[in-house]
C-alpha cells in the first residue's frame, strides 16, 4: 500500500519488519528520527523480541552492536556526522571481526565549522573502514536498501552502512511504498550467524594480530570485498524480481531521454557526456537534465549505487565508449578534488575519457538545476576545467584552486 511518509519513518518501519534481535542508539541529527521511530515501535510491541539499548554515546552504540553481534543478534544502528568519526574505532572493529551489522547513515557534513547540513564527508571520512556503503538516491530506495543490506552482510559477513543524505531525504515527505511484514519475512532470510560467542564453546573474536599474520588477515578481507560486488547485484535483481522497482545494485543506469531509471539503457557513444553521481542530487539531474538534451546537447547519467566494493567495472561497461565524464561530488578530498572523482578516475585508468570533477552541495548548499545545466553545457563547449567548484562565491579568495584553471579539451 502507497501511503505518504517522511523518509526516517520509512526506513524505521523497515527496519523493524527486518526483525534485528538489538537496535542501539544514540541520536544526533539528522539521523534522530530513525531511532526516535525505532524506539516507540520497542516500546509499543510493533517492534517485537528486540532488545532497544540507550547508550551514552556513539562508541558505545557501535560497541553493543558488535556485542551483539557477535552473540548471533541481528544488530543495527544509525550515526551522522562528528557520531560517525566518534565511533570510528569500533566501525573498523566491526568489519574486522567480520559482524554483518547494518548501519544508517544519514549523511551530514564534518566540522569544523560546525555544519549539520548535507553532503558526503562523513561516510568518506570512513570510506576503506571494511563496511560495505550503499547510497540511496530517494526515499523509497534508502528504505529498500535496508531489505538487501540486512541479506548482503549477512552472507558476506561484512558490516553494511546505508547512506542517505541528510535532511534532504531523512526529513522529506514522499509517497512510499513498503514492503510488508510478511513480503520482508518471505525474502529476507532468518539470521544464522556464522560465528557465535558461546559461553559452552569458548573461542576469541578479534584477537591481537601481529605482523606474522596482520597482513594475512587484511588480504581476506579484500578477497571477501572481490566477491561483494556479484553478491549485491544479485540481491538487488532478487529485489526488482520480488518488488518490481529498482533497489540499490552496483550502477544505476538512465535512460537518455527519460531520464528514468532503466536497467537496460545503452552504454554511451563517444560524444555523449555522461554525467556521475551519487545520492539524492540524482533527482536534480533528473529533472536538469532534459532541457540540455532539447538544446542538442548528447548527455546522459549514471549513479554510483555501491561505493564500496566501487563497481569500476560496471562503471566501464555504462560508460561505453563515452569520452567525456562529469562527476558531481559531495565531498572533497583536500588538495586533489573530489572523492568519487578519484575512484572514478582508477576505474577509467588507461582511457581516452576526460574526467572533470565538480564539487557542489558541501555543508548543504543548494544544487541547482541551472547550475547543473551551466557546468554540463561548458564541458560540451570543452571550456569546463578538470576541477570545478560550483557556485563558488569567489571574492574575498586570493587564488581559483590548483586544477581551476586546467581546461580538459
Amino acid at each position: 500500500m502507497r501511503e505518504v511518509l517522511e523518509g526516517s519513518q520509512a526506513v524505521a518501519r523497515t527496519v523493524a519488519r527486518c526483525r534485528p534481535g538489538v537496535v542501539c542508539a544514540y541520536p544526533i541529527s539528522p539521523q534522530t528520527h530513525i531511532v526516535e521511530a525505532l524506539s516507540v515501535m520497542a516500546r509499543t510491541g510493533e517492534l517485537a523480541d528486540c532488545e532497544y539499548v540507550n547508550v551514552e554515546s556513539e562508541f558505545s552504540a557501535m560497541s553493543v552492536a558488535i556485542g551483539a553481534s557477535a552473540a548471533g543478534s541481528r544488530a543495527y544502528t544509525a550515526t551522522a556526522s562528528q557520531g560517525l568519526l566518534y565511533m570510528s574505532e569500533a566501525v573498523f572493529n566491526a568489519a574486522g571481526m567480520g559482524l554483518p551489522i547494518v548501519m544508517t547513515v544519514a549523511n551530514r557534513a564534518i566540522g569544523a565549522p560546525i555544519n549539520i547540513w548535507n553532503d558526503h564527508s562523513d561516510a568518506m571520512a570512513l570510506r576503506d573502514s571494511g563496511w560495505l556503503q550503499l547510497y540511496a538516491a530517494d526515499n523509497q530506495e534508502a528504505a529498500d536498501l535496508h531489505v538487501t543490506a540486512f541479506a548482503i552482510a549477512e552472507e558476506l559477513e561484512i558490516p553494511a552502512m546505508v547512506c542517505m543524505d541528510g535532511f534532504v531525504l531523512t526529513h522529506a515527505t514522499d509517497v512510499l511504498e513498503l514492503p510488508t511484514q510478511e513480503q520482508i519475512d518471505a525474502f529476507l532470510p532468518g539470521y544464522e550467524p556464522k560465528q557465535v560467542l558461546d559461553v559452552l564453546h569458548p573461542t576469541t573474536i578479534g584477537t591481537m594480530a601481529g605482523p606474522e599474520s596482520f597482513t594475512e588477515t587484511k588480504y581476506l578481507q579484500h578477497l571477501r570485498f572481490l566477491d561483494a560486488a556479484d553478491v549485491i547485484q544479485r540481491w538487488s535483481d532478487r529485489f526488482h524480481d520480488t518488488f518490481g522497482r529498482e533497489a540499490g545494485g552496483l550502477v544505476a543506469r538512465y535512460d537518455a531521454h527519460t531520464f528514468d531509471r532503466d536497467r537496460e539503457a545503452p552504454g554511451a557513444n563517444a560524444e555523449d557526456i555522461v554525467v556521475v553521481a551519487m545520492g539524492s542530487v540524482l533527482g536534480t539531474l533528473q529533472a536538469a537534465l532534459p532541457e540540455l538534451r532539447a538544446e542538442g546537447i548528447p548527455v546522459r547519467l549514471l549513479g554510483v549505487s555501491s561505493f564500496r566494493p566501487f563497481p569500476g567495472g560496471a562503471l566501464r561497461d555504462a560508460l561505453g565508449d563515452s569520452r567525456h565524464v562529469v562527476v558531481i561530488d559531495r565531498a572533497l578530498e583536500l588538495g586533489s578534488g573530489g572523492v568519487l572523482t578519484g575512484c572514478v578516475g582508477r576505474a577509467l585508468a588507461g582511457t581516452r575519457s576526460r574526467i572533470h570533477s565538480v564539487v557542489a552541495g558541501l555543508g548543504g548548499r543548494p544544487i541547482l538545476e541551472e547550475s547543473l545545466r551551466d557546468v554540463i553545457r561548458r564541458a560540451h563547449s570543452r571550456d569546463l576545467p578538470t576541477l570545478e567548484f560550483m557556485d563558488l562565491k569567489a571574492g574575498g579568495i586570493p587564488r581559483p584552486p590548483v586544477g581551476a584553471t586546467e581546461v580538459a579539451r
